[in-house]
């Protein structure tokens, strides 16, 4: 799975770590997990790639990102009322 990662705070984050929750299309919970973003420089887009072992694409439903675990270099209110999230994949919802 990849992500598109923008770091819109003002200032380089030096982790940042999510909670995400994977639902099925038919609405079950598939998984929970956490996200490593690693670093992310201060308005500079990078793309995060994980790899979700034995989940196809089309049984992708939703991803609901739970809150933030760790926000180096910021405080996990801030990065968590900062995120925004959206999906190109037609079928699948990122919410948070």
């Amino acid at each position: 799975m990849s992500f598109l990662a923008e770091n819109g705070l003002g200032s380089d984050l030096g982790a940042l770590v999510v909670e995400a929750v994977i639902f099925t299309r038919a609405g079950g919970v598939e998984r929970l997990l956490l996200l490593d973003f690693r670093d992310l420089p201060a308005g500079k887009p990078r793309v995060r790639q994980f790899d979700l072992a034995g989940l196809r694409c089309e049984a992708l439903g939703q991803i609901l990102i739970n809150g933030v675990e760790t926000c180096e270099g910021g405080d996990e209110a801030a990065c968590a009322s900062a995120l925004e999230t959206g999906s190109r994949v037609d079928g699948t919802e990122v919410t948070g």
